[in-house]
């Protein structure tokens, strides 16, 4: 005969998380913390904010990561916002889009 163990607590709704409440910005501020939680995408965005400009084929270098990771976090990167770029043959620039740093900066700040 096969015993059950006794429940400590009684399992979650099977809704749980649905139907959550969620504020204006917020989803935003998510996805642009989930690009960010990865550290190469932070030293990348490190990187594009000390150029003050547009790198172009410096990050593989820099970071010592293969090109197909290096190109695999720009590309999170730029969809969340964070960055843009251009690519024209076999070279591509990107740079640091300064209004979406400054607002998930705000977002944060808003938190406390």
């Amino acid at each position: 005969m096969k015993r059950t163990p006794p429940l400590c607590c009684p399992p979650p709704p099977r809704n749980e998380g649905r139907g959550l409440k969620v504020r204006a910005g917020d989803r935003g501020l998510a996805a642009l913390a989930k690009a960010l939680g990865h550290p190469a995408r932070v030293r990348i965005v490190r990187r594009l904010l000390a150029l003050k400009g547009c790198a172009c084929g410096d990050l593989v270098r820099e970071l010592g990561l293969a090109q197909a990771t290096v190109s695999q976090h720009l590309k999170v990167l730029k969809a969340a916002g964070l960055i843009y770029g251009s690519i024209q043959g076999p070279s591509a620039c990107y740079c640091l889009d300064g209004r979406v740093l400054k607002a998930f900066r705000e977002e944060l700040a808003g938190l406390g």
